[in-house]
């Protein structure tokens, strides 16, 4: 298991999963801008702990993504989204995980500009 947070802290979550190896860099115009390193896990793997009241949500594009902020920091520590399946999953910004070792990820390229 490892945990995040937003950086003021009122926003904290846990994800029962080993801490990834990988990352996901996307260009679109959110992440570009925002910087994300992202993982992927199903949503029965994560917990919100604290903060849900600190919450706020934007979506934009497709509507497909709510992307969860904090209302205090601005902090953007993880989105809730669907697998093409359907199944619930949670993007998790890995720059939110104090434990990982942010230069040691194998980024995978995603081309979100043109998707």
């Amino acid at each position: 298991m490892f945990e995040g947070s937003c950086h003021c802290g009122a926003v904290q979550f846990k994800v029962d999963a080993e801490l990834p190896t990988k990352a996901i860099s996307c260009n679109c115009s959110h992440c570009r801008r925002k910087g994300f390193l992202l993982a992927f896990f199903p949503a029965e793997q994560f917990t919100l702990a604290q903060g849900e009241e600190s919450l706020g949500s934007y979506m934009f594009n497709t509507h497909k993504i709510e992307h969860r902020f904090c209302r205090n920091c601005g902090t953007e520590p993880f989105a809730y989204g669907a697998n093409p399946d359907g199944s619930a999953v949670r993007a998790v910004n890995l720059r939110c995980v104090p434990s990982i070792d942010l230069d040691a990820l194998e980024l995978q390229r995603y081309d979100g500009a043109n998707a």
